[in-house]
């Protein structure tokens, strides 16, 4: 029988210096953190309900996308920032100390972002999962795909949202039918969806791909780093991004059913996957 706390949802907002977080917290048992960016909670949601049957599972909205507003859009976050909002609501949702420390799934910037955190906050974490990072800055062909993002950007703030997508799709190597592309994102995003897409693009893309991990400090730290690949993205970009992370850190990577984005498509398949790396508790 299915323990009601794994079904209950409980919501919150954590006031952050220049911010103020939407978060939510699902289960009983050891921490694990879900996040993207910038997928929001909702992402994860299919995920954290399986998982909150014997974890405590916490998800959010980053800063600047969909109920985490910020105080100033004109701001870039720096990832030192990024990964301070996940330390805080961390010790919020483990106040008293008792379900830490915790095990990050970031994926994708989330992925960039949980790095930051093992870095900077070792003592809060003791694995992190990085779901195919977009670390550009690892790739030898990175001045290229910097100069791809260039594009991206300058056509969805010119209003060219469908073609900013075709050139993000491009650049990272991801192959997908025009039709496909058409009826995914051919539509005029809405207000919510044009306000994340500016923040995105305005002022989260270039930080993500352009951060490179201390690699010897990740390597020496206390925390255990799994770098995750989606089995359907060989060849991608962050196929390519994370394997280069994984060697850099002398581990191999773990293969994830799915693709970029496996967690969000199909969650009970990339489930077991994921419970095999999680850190045995006694």
């Amino acid at each position: 029988m299915t323990d009601v706390s794994a079904r209950t949802v409980t919501t919150g907002t954590l006031a952050v210096p220049g911010a103020r977080l939407h978060h939510e917290v699902r289960g009983r048992g050891p921490l694990v953190v879900l996040f993207g960016t910038p997928m929001g909670a909702d992402a994860f949601a299919g995920l954290a309900d399986l998982l909150a049957v014997d974890h405590t599972v916490l998800t959010a909205d980053p800063r600047g996308i969909g109920r985490s507003p910020v105080d100033d859009r004109d701001v870039s976050p720096t990832l030192s920032t990024r990964a301070d909002d996940v330390a805080r609501l961390v010790r919020h949702v483990d106040a008293g100390g008792a379900l830490g420390p915790a095990t990050l799934l970031g994926s994708s910037g989330g992925a960039v972002t949980a790095l930051a955190v093992a870095q900077e906050h070792p003592d809060l974490v003791d694995t992190v999962v990085a779901h195919e990072p977009p670390l550009v800055e690892h790739l030898a062909d990175r001045a290229e795909r910097h100069a791809g993002e260039d594009v991206v950007i300058e056509r969805w703030f010119a209003g060219d949202h469908l073609g900013s997508w075709r050139a993000f799709l491009a650049n990272a190597d991801i192959a997908m039918p025009e039709e496909v592309v058409a009826a995914v994102f051919g539509a005029e995003p809405d207000a919510a969806a044009r306000a994340d897409g500016d923040y995105q693009n305005g002022r989260l893309l270039r930080p993500t791909t352009h951060f490179r991990p201390d690699l010897a400090a990740l390597r020496a730290g206390p925390a255990r780093i799994v770098v995750g690949i989606g089995e359907d993205s060989a060849g991608q970009l962050c196929d390519r991004a994370s394997r280069a992370l994984a060697d850099g850190l002398g581990v191999a990577p773990v293969l994830f059913p799915g693709d970029h984005v496996g967690f969000a498509g199909d969650p009970a398949a990339f489930l077991p996957v994921l419970r095999a790396v999680l850190p045995s508790r006694g």
